[in-house]
């Protein structure tokens, strides 16, 4: 186990050295300048010779990468062009709030897409099941900020159950408590406001829901196939043969042995989840981890690119080794691979 944990942690650095250095030489070609973004439209070419110098664009990019190698591992990410502050400080505040617009729509996903996958693999070939994969076709298919649009003029326009964009209401926004985290549900779990804690939960069921429409199809459609999949077995067939019902072999047998493939999606779904908000961060005024690499992207902020990068690849990555450690433990043929 010790030797698995190592090759994969190792494996792991690799991707995200590489996934960086791609991303840093990609920023360099691309047209556009940096130095005169933080410069500012006006500026002289002194001026923006001396940005180039503080930004350090006038060294050879074998300096530039080295610098940024050796900042990442004493916390400095760089400064970014279009708000003048450490990207690190930046992606502090910004990627809490969309973890907890992420992780609120994954529960959801998994509330929704777990029991569908089961019902489906229990009523193979039935209406059932048909009804259930056209669903998670639709889930996976439909595009994010058409379901967001659909969602706002449903709930808010013509029922005026929800409200529309932000994170709670506006009498927060003018009296705000102590950000803790940057996450309005657990500050205001940790200021003791449950005024603004239902306020927070409100404005987050929408956004949540239009993210967990991809989620909740594919995981409902991998719960099926690894039920099925599973099910098929000699093992599963002695358990039918002994008498067992068939609920209690698919909830107690078939999906426990079937959840290594369903974990590794679910990992994978979050991480695409969590890079993948910009459009519903936008549509319902979520200043979230998208908002900030859009604004990043349209200023050509190269430092909070690559800062961003960096971060979505350390979650990709550390999500797929959480889930292989977790199968490792689970299944000792995985560690022989």
């Amino acid at each position: 186990m010790t030797r698995y944990l190592v090759r994969r942690v190792g494996l792991s650095a690799l991707v995200v050295a590489g996934v960086v250095l791609l991303t840093f030489l990609i920023a360099r070609v691309v047209p556009g300048d940096p130095a005169t973004s933080w410069a500012g439209p006006h500026a002289t070419p002194a001026e923006i010779a001396q940005a180039r110098h503080h930004l350090g664009l006038d060294r050879p990019f074998v300096d530039q990468i080295a610098t940024y190698f050796r900042g990442i591992f004493v916390g400095d990410w760089g400064t970014s062009i279009h708000t003048h502050r450490p990207v690190l400080s930046d992606l502090a505040s910004a990627v809490p709030t969309s973890l907890e617009l992420v992780i609120a729509a994954l529960l959801i996903a998994l509330a929704v897409g777990v029991p569908l996958g089961l019902a489906a693999a229990r009523h193979r070939g039935r209406p059932a099941d048909h009804a259930i994969r056209g669903f998670a076709v639709v889930g996976v298919s439909m595009p994010i900020f058409w379901l967001a649009l659909i969602l706002q003029l449903v709930f808010f326009n013509y029922l005026h159950l929800l409200p529309v964009a932000g994170e709670y209401g506006l009498r927060f926004q003018e009296n705000p408590v102590h950000a803790y985290t940057h996450a309005a549900v657990l500050d205001a779990i940790l200021n003791g406001n449950w005024a603004m804690l239902w306020s927070a939960l409100t404005h987050l069921v929408l956004p949540a829901c239009a993210i967990a429409a991809y989620p909740a199809g594919v995981i409902a459609r991998m719960v099926r196939a690894s039920v099925l999949d599973v099910s098929g077995e000699t093992h599963i067939q002695m358990l039918r043969a002994f008498g067992f019902g068939e609920r209690t072999i698919f909830n107690r047998f078939a999906m426990r042995l079937a959840w290594n493939p369903v974990a590794q999606v679910v990992a994978l779904v979050f991480a695409y989840s969590l890079v993948n908000t910009f459009l519903v961060e936008s549509i319902f005024d979520w200043s979230g981890l998208g908002s900030y690499a859009s604004d990043s992207i349209i200023s050509l902020d190269t430092p909070a690119i690559v800062g961003i990068t960096l971060f979505v690849a350390i979650v990709y990555v550390f999500a797929n080794l959480a889930v292989d450690l977790v199968q490792a433990a689970l299944d000792p043929r995985i560690r022989l691979r």
